[in-house]
């Protein structure tokens, strides 16, 4: 419930989690997950279902989702389902508390699976109410706490809110990437044997881990390639020294103008050596800005499993997962780059490729499936892009 309403939402007598923002607007709940407080940007993320998926997308670090759907921890946890080893998302805002998973593949519930994990959650919310603040005055600066005794110094929450820095100007990226160089071979998920490994040789691709999500790489696999996978901080010479057929740039968190300091410079000589490229998310902005456009900071992002985009090549429309607060400003494509994707809802650029060139971006993650398979068609675009060149190559 709000501070500002005196009706509560199944409350306890006494709430034992709170959400304070930096405007000093208060929600009170049923706290669950782990105890303590977290500061961060509060978004909302419109899915019906992989909220487990969404809080391991490194995507999600420095912010709290707020999820529109209401029933939330029904189908429990697994982990076959996680992203990513931990949790990025600092916490999350549901309406109804979390019940007892119903799922034959629930191996744990939410609520224990956050409170291993460190996260806080918050139940017994008016997420309409939020979600309408934050699409009206954009994403707000907060601060979520749970003490199962209830007891809140609300002037100290409101203060870590306001304190937040924000997304802009952050590189998260250098947070949430691998420490070291790896190689990745497990494929997409089928039944019933779950992730089959690729044995068979294929092109070599260089994923740049700016937050790369499990399902992106088992898609890579899935298209033929031999993953060899390199911190966000890879050099265009380390890069390069791998002899790539194509280089592959992953989603991540943050500011993309901030992760670019470092990313753009490798991405240029990348470039410049005509290897077929192909980004999504961060890795889309951060190609745009080597190509010379611009990013810029969205009032409350696309967070959802829902997106309608449209291909101005054929003119389909794909039903698209994207969680992003920064955008490429299509106005600033440089001649030679050209618009592929927009997004139905406001028109914002969701997809570039160079022209004549192997060179292509998207803004949504293809890897997700609620079209179901509406945009796998981009990881066996990047690997035709591989084969045509390794025809063309001399002998």
């Amino acid at each position: 419930m709000s501070a500002a309403l005196n009706t509560p939402l199944s409350l306890p007598d006494h709430p034992t989690a709170c959400l304070a923002l930096a405007d000093g607007t208060l929600f009170y709940g049923v706290g669950f997950g782990a105890t303590g407080v977290a500061e961060a940007e509060l978004c909302f993320n419109t899915a019906m279902t992989g909220y487990q998926e969404i809080m391991t997308d490194p995507s999600y670090a420095g912010q709290i989702v707020t999820f529109t759907f209401p029933h939330i921890g029904n189908t429990g946890v697994t982990p076959e389902d996680d992203e990513t080893a931990d949790p990025f998302a600092a916490g999350m805002v549901v309406k109804w508390d979390p019940t007892e998973p119903s799922n034959w593949r629930a191996t744990e519930e939410l609520t224990k699976w956050l409170a291993r994990r460190g996260r806080i959650g918050i139940g017994g919310v008016d997420t309409r109410r939020l979600t309408r603040a934050i699409r009206q005055q954009g994403a707000p600066h907060v601060a979520i706490a749970h003490d199962p005794e209830g007891n809140f110094d609300i002037a100290a929450l409101v203060e870590k809110a306001r304190a937040f820095k924000g997304l802009e100007g952050l590189d998260l990226a250098k947070e949430v990437t691998c420490s070291q160089s790896y190689t990745w071979d497990e494929m997409r998920w089928a039944w019933p044997d779950g992730f089959p490994k690729r044995t068979e040789r294929g092109h070599k691709v260089v994923a740049i881990d700016f937050g790369a999500k499990r399902n992106i790489l088992r898609c890579l696999a899935s298209a033929g390639c031999d993953v060899t996978v390199l911190p966000a901080t890879a050099t265009s010479e380390e890069v390069l020294a791998h002899n790539p057929d194509g280089v592959f740039l992953s989603n991540g968190p943050g500011d993309p103008a901030a992760t670019g300091e470092y990313a753009v410079p490798m991405i240029k000589d990348v470039l410049a050596k005509d290897i077929p490229v192909f980004g999504i998310c961060l890795g889309h902005q951060m190609l745009a800005l080597a190509l010379g456009a611009k990013t810029v900071k969205m009032n409350h992002g696309h967070h959802g499993a829902n997106h309608p985009v449209k291909d101005h090549d054929t003119g389909k429309v794909e039903i698209t997962s994207m969680n992003h607060g920064f955008a490429v400003d299509s106005q600033s494509l440089p001649t030679g780059v050209l618009e592929t994707h927009v997004s139905l809802f406001d028109g914002s650029n969701c997809g570039l490729r160079v022209d004549g060139k192997p060179v292509f971006s998207v803004q949504y993650h293809p890897e997700a499936s609620p079209g179901p398979q509406d945009s796998y068609y981009l990881f066996e675009r990047f690997a035709d892009a591989m084969s045509k060149r390794a025809e063309a190559l001399p002998a």
